[in-house]
């Protein structure tokens, strides 16, 4: 098989998506539309056009396409440029992270890729957004040896309201999954003023104890890498206001976080 899928970034020598050193793969394509989003560019699934915009990767290597925000691929040109990296996931216990948007808005094209990943004894992430039937969580947990699971509101009305998307399924696919095996870092984002309340946390804290395996906890710091790509693109940023936290108060979330007795690290 070579299915062909959309992908906008591939990101190599990554130590912020998973274990060692890794190739992070961005599919191209959100179910949310998240406030603080980092990567607006990953939201639509096509390929876009936006004077100016090279600051994302193209596979073409076409100097016609330095205006195009993604590119469809097949995932035999993708795998070339994972097994590139072979040597750095030996030394490193790294592997391939897929990332997005969400991943599993490409089932084939995913499903593929960890198919072959795997073939070639490399180890798999999945970024997900936890937002998507549960079905498909268990086409591919075989081939996946870590989810990197975003969890950010608990009130689903804030969750409508700053993601877009109701909040459900997410804790419900994030609870079957707790279930079926310890693969799960948690990254919770820590967006001022909106994830990071008492609140929110407090509540959050009392679902992850329920949860039945979890790894590691890695909170994630606003920041404000990309107010250009906002500018860019022509898209409202409705966060430009915010401050990225304080290095005192992500070590206080920390210690929040750390009464539940798992790990709890400060960035991915």
């Amino acid at each position: 098989m070579n299915t062909r899928g959309f992908i906008f970034d591939i990101k190599k020598y990554s130590i912020n998506d998973g274990p060692g050193i890794r190739t992070t793969i961005f599919f191209k394509g959100c179910p949310l539309k998240c406030w603080w989003c980092h990567n607006p560019e990953s939201q639509n699934k096509l390929p876009e056009e936006f004077e100016g915009c090279t600051f994302r990767w193209n596979l073409s290597y076409d100097p016609g396409q330095k205006n195009t925000i993604g590119t469809e691929v097949f995932s035999h040109d993708v795998m070339k440029e994972i097994e590139k990296d072979i040597p750095f996931y030996e030394e490193s216990k790294g592997g391939v992270t897929f990332s997005g948007g969400e991943p599993m808005m490409q089932m084939d094209f995913l499903f593929e890729l960890l198919t072959k990943s795997k073939k070639k004894d490399i180890r798999t992430a999945v970024d997900t957004t936890g937002f998507t039937d549960y079905q498909n969580f268990e086409r591919i947990y075989e081939l996946t040896d870590l989810f990197l699971y975003d969890l950010k509101l608990m009130n689903n009305e804030e969750h409508l309201l700053y993601t877009g998307v109701p909040n459900k399924i997410i804790h419900e696919n994030l609870i079957l999954l707790s279930e079926k095996g310890n693969k799960i870092i948690l990254r919770i984002p820590v967006i001022p003023k909106i994830t990071d309340t008492n609140e929110n946390l407090d509540l959050m804290i009392n679902f992850i104890s329920e949860l039945k395996n979890v790894r590691e906890i890695d909170l994630l710091p606003f920041h404000k890498t990309a107010e250009s790509k906002y500018e860019k693109m022509g898209k409202e940023n409705k966060v430009v206001q915010l401050e990225p936290p304080t290095n005192e108060q992500m070590n206080n979330i920390k210690y929040r976080l750390s009464s539940l007795g798992h790990t709890v690290k400060i960035g991915g």
